[in-house]
């Protein structure tokens, strides 16, 4: 196992925990084994992924925006990761638009599928609107508000806070520049050497990852809704899925036209940060890694990866953009609402700026839906319509929130002359003595 690639021991692991689920559920004894016995260690996998988050954040970020010794690079380098990240969303939220337009899902669900799937999750679209409400009731400036910790030591104790850690680390770096080098240069080190521990600490984990993937994959399996409100969702998911793929294809046009890295070589280096996503539906928990590949695999300077990703990993959602764009239009099509041109641009403007306070953890997209859809005077009823489904997509979107991170750190590092041939450290998937 240990002789091939990473990405094709996890991807091993994942077939392996479905086909494991589907042997178990067979027995009626075995829904309640993975329960008990396989899915702890998919948590464990996780909670190991998170638990080196914030650290890596600090660290990275801290490390990052002090080595610029220039703080108009630091404003040079945030301009463009911003424009571009808004860039590339604005583009996701159009291609949604198109595919959901065009296919137009929600044209056959029937009343009868469509009453069903609102009883069966009402409980949960209530939860969730019940937590937009909260979002929606807030100050036009509660989002700079938030942005600015109280207690750092607090703000770091929770993964929703990721912002909050980065505005301090980027304000820490700042003052690192400000300070006589002498004086910075300790305080440097220590970053320094943090960051390197924290490095290692991801390879050690990720020994695991085909293990933590094969346990989250075999409890998914035995948690999923029933097959007939999956047959009954199909053309939806398929709107989501394709407009996920062009999207994918936007990327490996944009990395080799603007970067002249192919396609393979873009993927090849992903791949293990990609199936990380799919398995943990979570861009926070596979930043470690995503970090990791994009610097030692493609070649990004780490100046760039430690500055442009974390912020990616937090506002840069254009998988979960993309499927608001669907969801809102689908929930409309399902009501028999012609939505007009007006509201749907409505949709772009709002679904933008959604994906941007989005927290980087599953589910939390649906949670930014309701305020789409309010937006456009959609039924936020219709959340019950797509629950079903939410799960399987919100793992194939996060691989797009993935991507994007790194696509754009490509550019970036490419704008800023910091982009160049991969240097694969010891201790790696492929690395050989």
């Amino acid at each position: 196992m240990r002789k091939l690639e990473l990405h094709w021991q996890i991807l091993l692991g994942m077939l392996a925990g479905v086909l494991f689920a589907l042997a178990m559920v067979q027995l009626e004894w075995g829904p309640q084994f993975i329960s008990d016995w396989v899915k702890p260690f998919g948590n464990i996998f996780i909670n190991s992924l998170k638990l080196i988050a914030v650290p890596l954040i600090l660290a990275s970020l801290i490390k990052g925006v002090s080595d610029l010794k220039d703080i108009s690079k630091l404003s040079q380098m945030g301009g463009r990761t911003i424009a571009i990240y808004i860039f590339t969303t604005v583009i996701a939220v159009s291609i949604g638009l198109g595919v959901v337009n065009i296919v137009k899902p929600g044209a056959s669900i029937s009343e009868e599928t469509r009453s069903e799937l609102v009883e069966n999750y009402k409980g949960d679209a209530d939860a969730i609107k019940s937590k937009a409400d909260k979002q929606k009731e807030a100050g036009p400036l509660q989002a700079l508000e938030d942005l600015v910790p109280s207690n750092i030591f607090k703000a770091a104790s929770d993964n929703g806070n990721m912002l909050q850690v980065i505005f301090f680390a980027i304000f820490f770096g700042i003052g690192l520049i400000l300070i006589p080098e002498e004086q910075a240069s300790p305080v440097k080190k220590f970053f320094d050497g943090f960051n390197e521990v924290i490095l290692k600490l991801i390879d050690l984990i990720m020994l695991a990852a085909p293990y933590g993937v094969f346990a989250l994959l075999a409890a998914l399996v035995v948690e999923s809704p029933s097959l007939d409100l999956f047959k009954a969702l199909a053309w939806y998911a398929l709107c989501v899925v394709l407009g996920l793929t062009l999207m994918l294809g936007v990327y490996l046009l944009m990395v080799w036209v603007f970067t002249k890295t192919s396609p393979n070589t873009f993927m090849k280096g992903m791949s293990p940060a990609q199936l990380l996503a799919f398995s943990t539906s979570s861009s926070a928990a596979t930043l470690p890694v995503t970090m990791e590949r994009v610097e030692e695999h493609l070649g990004v300077d780490e100046e760039v990866t430690s500055f442009v990703l974390p912020i990616g990993a937090t506002i840069n959602m254009d998988g979960t953009s993309l499927y608001q764009a669907i969801a809102a239009v689908f929930i409309a099509q399902a009501f028999g609402m012609d939505l007009s041109l007006s509201a749907q641009l409505g949709i772009i403007v709002t679904a933008t700026l959604a994906s941007i306070g989005s927290a980087a953890v599953p589910g939390a997209g649906m949670v930014m839906l309701v305020i789409v859809l309010a937006q456009a005077g959609i039924p936020e009823a219709g959340l019950a319509l797509i629950f079903a489904v939410d799960r399987p997509l919100d793992m194939c979107r996060t691989v797009i929130n993935v991507s994007g991170d790194a696509t754009v750190s490509m550019m970036v590092a490419k704008s800023v002359d910091k982009l160049h041939s991969p240097k694969v450290k010891n201790w790696d998937d492929n690395y050989k003595k």
